[in-house]
């Protein structure tokens, strides 16, 4: 029999209870369930609500459900909604009558704010715990590859040299905005909305302050109607989810272009590569694939909780049961490919004579030329034209910038010196953009510097 069936004259069709339940995705959430009731009831008894007999009896009903749960012995009913349902069923099956006490004083629709809230609140500092390793990778490498020069690109051709530790530590900021973006949401995710009934609060003299402090809420909402219906924190999480995702497919794009047979910049470790069925000589970046595919997946579980949420009226409404499959595929998602690229960074084989040899190519220190005469006198835009017409003279002659000699440099102006066959090598050229967060060797070491101690304060966050 249904907890609600009171004012029903007809059992639930059985095409009703299958198409509602949500027990199959929801029952993830039994200890947060569990964990929830145990603060409430013991403030019902503190409040007088309950007696301190009744509460010991309902908290130790619970217990048992709970150990039933985590040994895979409890016999959830198809018929319960949800595990809510399935556990206060099981509550009063157990230790009887005083079992439907547990729910005095809240609602389903405060419930479940309350256990989604707990159970995002944990998944996130176990993102930020991942990202915070994928971060110590991305600096190991760094320090380990400071020499290594890589043609910086932009439009996907070649721009300038840069330091391959410079390149590596852009991706270590963007996780650190993931981060802080998790820290933001976190704090919004942290506000204790039991108490807050269906959606206009109780008669009963409840006292929330001492739940909230029972399951390290660090605040209390402040409206129950928005307190049943805000979905904005998961939103929010996803969100964040979404851009993380967006940089690791970002990072997946570069290795999967670097581990190619015309770049040759890396190989992957063979433990995070699969083979062909048919070609034997195929060493496959499939993680990377797989990371930069699940990219959608996520973008996905976003909208469709923005889809649900933008014509949902107050309060509680069932269309929020969907909220659930969406943030549970999102946190799982980003959990796993943080986890396995933290691991498949570890296995990268830096070739440095490939990048090196490749950022010789393209003239990547026409720049560096342009700002020579610009030194010089000569208004960068007429210095920017010369050494245009430069690398067109080197292109026809199949040469480098660094092939020519002084003589020639000379007839395209007189500016020209000796000293200026020094800047055109690429170490000079990393060497000479020495500005704060610049790629000269020196300016690398110091963003490292900072990202050790960013990375310090992350930790002491989490502790």
């Amino acid at each position: 029999m249904k907890l609600w069936q009171g004012r029903f004259k007809l059992n639930t069709s059985g095409l009703v209870e299958e198409f509602t339940s949500s027990l199959d995705f929801d029952r993830r959430l039994y200890a947060y369930d569990i964990k929830g009731s145990m603060a409430h009831v013991k403030m019902l008894a503190k409040c007088d609500i309950i007696t301190e007999k009744e509460a010991a009896e309902i908290e130790e009903g619970l217990s048992e459900i709970y150990r039933d749960i985590e040994a895979d012995a409890f016999d959830f009913d198809p018929a319960d909604e949800d595990i809510h349902m399935a556990i206060e069923c099981a509550l009063i099956d157990k230790i009887g009558t005083v079992g439907g006490k547990l729910h005095t004083a809240r609602s389903r629709n405060d419930q479940v704010a309350l256990d989604v809230r707990m159970y995002l609140k944990d998944e996130m500092k176990s993102i930020m715990n991942l990202i915070i390793e994928l971060q110590r990778v991305l600096i190991e490498l760094a320090l380990n590859n400071l020499d290594v020069i890589i043609p910086g690109l932009t439009h996907f051709q070649h721009a300038q040299p840069v330091l391959l530790s410079h390149h590596l530590m852009a991706y270590f900021f963007m996780l650190e905005r993931d981060f802080d973006r998790l820290k933001d949401c976190r704090y919004r995710t942290d506000s204790m909305p039991l108490g807050s009934g269906a959606l206009a609060g109780t008669v009963f003299p409840i006292d929330r302050y001492f739940v909230a402090e029972e399951l390290g809420f660090s605040k209390v909402s402040e409206n129950s109607l928005d307190s049943v219906s805000d979905r904005d924190f998961i939103v929010e999480f996803l969100a964040a989810a979404s851009l993380i995702m967006v940089h690791l497919s970002r990072l997946s794009e570069e290795l999967i272009v670097w581990s190619s047979f015309e770049f040759d910049f890396i190989e992957l470790g063979d433990d995070f590569t699969t083979g062909s069925s048919i070609m034997p000589q195929k060493k496959n970046p499939d993680v990377a694939e797989l990371v930069r595919g699940k990219s959608g997946r996520v973008f996905g579980d976003l909208l469709n909780l923005l889809t649900t949420l933008k014509s949902l009226p107050l309060a509680y409404n069932r269309d929020l049961q969907e909220d659930k499959e969406a943030l549970f595929d999102g946190a799982d998602t980003v959990k796993a490919c943080l986890n396995i690229y933290a691991a498949m960074l570890g296995s990268i084989r830096i070739k440095p004579e490939r990048m090196r040899a490749s950022a010789e190519k393209g003239f990547l220190t026409a720049t560096d030329v342009a700002d020579y005469l610009t030194d010089k006198g000569l208004p960068f835009r007429d210095s920017h034209k010369t050494v245009g017409e430069m690398v067109a003279y080197c292109i026809e002659k199949s040469i480098t910038l660094g092939q020519l000699k002084l003589k020639e440099l000379k007839k395209f102006s007189p500016l020209f010196e000796e000293d200026v066959l020094s800047l055109i090598s690429v170490e000079t050229s990393v060497d000479r953009r020495d500005s704060f967060g610049g790629t000269s060797r020196s300016s690398v070491i110091k963003e490292i510097e900072i990202a050790q101690k960013m990375l310090e304060e992350e930790k002491i966050y989490l502790a």
